[in-house]
């Protein structure tokens, strides 16, 4: 482990705990049914939902720069995807302090299908906190080879969790109430 690993290890696991917690207790904040005269921030779900769209077409994007050598854009690709992804969380907590959860109506197969997405969407959102993080810190040191073998976990779950929460936005979007 470089020294780099080791000053961030404490960071990133703080992070990995702290992050899932505070939005849970922010999703359980709802400004209007509290009283306060918010207005709805109603034009979210379609600008995060593109922006996870994003992600995962530059996860693509990066994958595929890396293995024609191209480090520099990798990186510069990864550090987007991480922007993307906090920008996502702001609007995703912002969203829905300002807004009352809209139901799935679908009925039918079509039901288990979409809590089975949201579920896998959520539970793996959670879980890739230390995978990703702990991967940008190890291609950041230099420690190329850790970074390359997290890197074949972490990959893929970014990338269902970027997807998947397009699926989402797509399946309750006509659900939406303004």
């Amino acid at each position: 482990m470089t020294e780099e690993e080791k000053k961030y290890k404490g960071i990133i696991w703080t992070l990995s705990i702290v992050v899932p917690l505070a939005v849970a207790a922010l999703f359980g904040i709802n400004l209007q049914k509290m009283g306060y005269d918010v207005d709805p921030l109603s034009f979210l779900p379609p600008i995060y939902a593109t922006i996870n769209g994003l992600t995962a077409i530059l996860l693509v994007w990066a994958v595929s720069a890396v293995k024609r050598g191209n480090t520099k854009l990798h990186e510069n690709l990864i550090k987007l995807c991480m922007v993307c992804s906090g920008l996502f969380l702001i609007m995703y907590v912002a969203y829905h302090m300002t807004s009352v959860s809209t139901p799935y109506g679908g009925e039918g197969a079509i039901r288990y299908v979409y809590f089975f997405i949201l579920i896998s969407h959520i539970l793996l959102s959670i879980i890739i906190i230390p995978f990703v993080l702990f991967t940008f810190v190890r291609g950041i040191a230099g420690a190329y080879e850790r970074h390359k073998k997290l890197a074949r976990i972490t990959y893929p779950m970014w990338l269902y969790v970027a997807v998947t929460g397009v699926i989402v936005y797509i399946m309750i979007s006509p659900y939406y109430t303004h």
